[in-house]
């Protein structure tokens, strides 16, 4: 038997409870037996970024974040859409990891759940090569309408977004195996 694989989940949302928290409790649920997931869903303790300490005195906060991201064998970034970009705490969060190279050819599923998300989608995805880390188009996934897709229990409720969502857990597997 292989070894369930540590999966560090970031939700970009600022919200709770909201879509992109709900779908990453689905995501836990569908891949309990492969995957070890551990959500970080407070971006927003995250001091913001300050260059001159980066390197050298890192907040403890930062720090733990960091060592989340490098310890994790992939990393899911799920979040929405804001203002045509993506929010400002998962920027500041990535941020804080640019001098270091925790995402450096780590194998990482990107998924932008909004509204549109088309502009904050294709942002992540140029900040994540940017940073070096490891994707395919199966592991970057677009849920545009997703409050029109979702229950309130989390439940995906669109056929075509069941079966890529489904797509894109495989995909993740195959990257992170």
């Amino acid at each position: 038997m292989t070894r369930k694989k540590n999966i560090f989940v970031i939700i970009g949302s600022a919200s709770s409870k909201s879509a992109n928290e709900k779908l990453v409790v689905h995501f836990a649920k569908l891949t309990k037996d492969t995957f070890n997931v551990t959500v970080f869903k407070d971006l927003k303790t995250l001091p913001h970024f300050d260059p001159e300490l980066s390197i050298d005195n890192p907040p403890i906060k930062v720090i733990e974040f960091r060592q989340h991201v490098e310890t994790a064998d992939a990393i899911l970034i799920c979040t929405p859409e804001y203002l045509f970009s993506i929010p400002s705490g998962l920027k500041n969060g990535i941020e804080w990891c640019v001098a270091t190279k925790v995402f450096t050819d780590k194998p990482i599923g990107i998924i932008t759940a909004s509204a549109n998300g088309q502009k904050g989608h294709e942002e992540i995805q140029l900040i994540m090569k940017t940073v070096m880390a490891k994707f395919t188009k199966e592991t970057a996934l677009l849920i545009q309408g997703i409050k029109g897709k979702i229950d309130i229990n989390g439940q995906i409720t669109d056929t075509k977004t069941v079966d890529n969502f489904n797509e894109f857990i495989t995909g993740l597997k195959n990257l992170t195996s």
